[in-house]
């Protein structure tokens, strides 16, 4: 056996004058102990050391923590579009509230006329005069309230009431005969018809006239009787070059606030068509 002297290696290659390791010449020594031998490989490409690996877990020093991620971004976004919300339903309520308030105030806008409304120039040769102001507007409609008692009051009412019934016969608008005749009106079907006509029957067979001008209402009488009422008096058209003129009974009840005719009979006077 040999011994390094410098690294005190010892070899049992009797072939080896030298140390494998730093090349001092070895020297004979006495064998001692089996286990402080070490053999020579006897193939130097058998040695195949396997590289140290650490444990998974094994964090190396010095390794910074991996960064966590930041709330408060989340939460701050979150609530600034909770106000941008809040702020976009103030603006929507701010505009759209006033509006539903004035629909509510202002249902209806009754279409006001002067009280003459039955002259030449408001007829303007196409009877499309609207009709003119009176406690009988359309605003009153379903409304309960307790009938007008003075006299001077209701003849005026059932007056102006008289002028939108002309007004719409010769327009033939339904939907203004619709409000004024009452459900259960029954009417003298013509000057030359004396039987009666419904409501129904009156606005289907209206049509429109565009040869009267104007007319006038005279000698107008009232009987007022509770929420019950009859207007008559003499209605004179102007066409043209003549005038006609008619006696006219109309009866009217009070009914959801406002007045509605009940029936009317109409006759021809006697010698009243002159020339103008």
């Amino acid at each position: 056996m040999k011994r390094c002297s410098t690294c005190s290696r010892t070899y049992t290659d009797p072939n080896l004058s030298f140390c494998i390791d730093d090349g001092t010449p070895l020297t004979n020594v006495e064998t001692e102990d089996e286990s402080t031998v070490v053999r020579a490989r006897d193939n130097e490409d058998d040695w195949n050391p396997v590289a140290y690996r650490p444990p998974a877990a094994y964090v190396p020093p010095g390794t910074p923590d991996k960064p966590r991620r930041r709330v408060w971004p989340w939460i701050v976004g979150i609530a600034a579009a909770f106000f941008l919300g809040i702020v976009a339903i103030g603006i929507v309520a701010a505009i759209m509230v006033p509006r539903m308030m004035r629909a509510r105030e202002h249902p209806r806008i009754a279409v006001r006329q002067p009280e003459n409304s039955n002259t030449a120039e408001n007829n303007d040769n196409s009877n499309t005069a609207a009709a003119p102001s009176n406690t009988n507007s359309n605003a009153t409609e379903h409304v309960n309230t307790a009938p007008p008692a003075d006299h001077d009051q209701v003849l005026a009412q059932l007056k102006d009431l008289e002028n939108e019934w002309t007004v719409a016969n010769l327009n033939a608008d339904k939907k203004k005969l619709d409000l004024i005749l009452a459900d259960d009106y029954a009417g003298q079907e013509s000057e030359e018809n004396s039987g009666l006509i419904t409501k129904a029957e009156y606005i289907k067979k209206i049509e429109r006239d565009t040869q009267i001008e104007k007319w006038d209402f005279s000698d107008l009488k009232l009987v007022l009787a509770g929420d019950r009422a009859t207007l008559t008096g003499i209605i004179t058209y102007f066409v043209r070059d003549r005038s006609i003129s008619y006696d006219f009974n109309d009866k009217f009840v009070w009914r959801d606030g406002r007045w509605q005719a009940t029936g009317s009979e109409v006759k021809r006077r006697g010698g009243a068509e002159s020339d103008l």
